[in-house]
């Protein structure tokens, strides 16, 4: 899952960047303008939008992104408690919106109940074959056995997995995985696959040769 947070207080924008980067593959920007200039070429699956901010304003660009027919998942953040500011919010296309100061496990729960109604339903154990993981407790195990991955070869079996049986490319998983703030080499995504075969095996994920990768569905 990734996700886009604007939000232009650098003390509240660091600390909730960094705890939502414990959850997803996370991108923080500080104005409308900035996130405007990523929204159309990475893969989003929710946004968590401030609605004061410099320049545009977060219920300008909601409303942008609304009369434009993007259908993402949007959660306000408000420091204003009147009823007005709130419908003003609902009225430009948000989904749900949280009052500062507010407890960051309510804000995660927030953002679980929208992707589950907008159907990017996250499963709290992913299994295949004999391999099971726990998303909450990120672990991972084989035939009963716990196996040790570092938390980007997580990340890459938990997308292949949420993803059975179909291809995805290497550029689509280093969307997913990779935060902007991040730099990477041309077979970094090779490498960790080639980590998840040897201590998973290496039937779990075949290459398409020239597309991309896939855990095959069982039959």
């Amino acid at each position: 899952m990734r996700l886009l947070l604007i939000e232009d207080d650098p003390q509240l924008g660091k600390a909730l960047y960094q705890g939502l980067k414990q959850e997803y593959t996370a991108d923080w920007f500080k104005s409308a303008e900035e996130g405007e200039a990523v929204i159309g070429n990475t893969p989003y699956d929710i946004v968590v939008l401030d609605i004061n901010l410099p320049g545009m304003s977060g219920l300008e660009w909601l409303q942008s992104l609304r009369n434009r027919k993007v259908e993402l998942p949007v959660l306000l953040l408000t420091a204003r408690d009147a009823p007005s500011q709130r419908v003003a919010g609902l009225d430009a296309g948000a989904d749900d919106y949280l009052i500062k100061p507010f407890d960051f496990d309510e804000l995660l729960a927030r953002i679980r109940a929208l992707l589950r109604r907008k159907g990017v339903y996250q499963e709290s154990v992913l299994s295949y074959k004999d391999i099971v993981m726990d998303l909450a407790g990120r672990t991972v195990s084989k035939d009963g056995q716990m196996v040790s991955l570092s938390a980007r070869e997580f990340e890459i079996l938990r997308l292949l997995l949420e993803n059975t049986g179909r291809c995805l490319s290497r550029e689509q998983i280093e969307q997913k995985i990779y935060n902007w703030d991040e730099e990477f080499g041309s077979n970094t995504v090779e490498v960790h696959i080639s980590a998840i075969r040897r201590k998973l095996g290496k039937e779990l994920i075949k290459t398409m040769r020239g597309i991309g990768y896939i855990v095959v569905r069982e039959v």
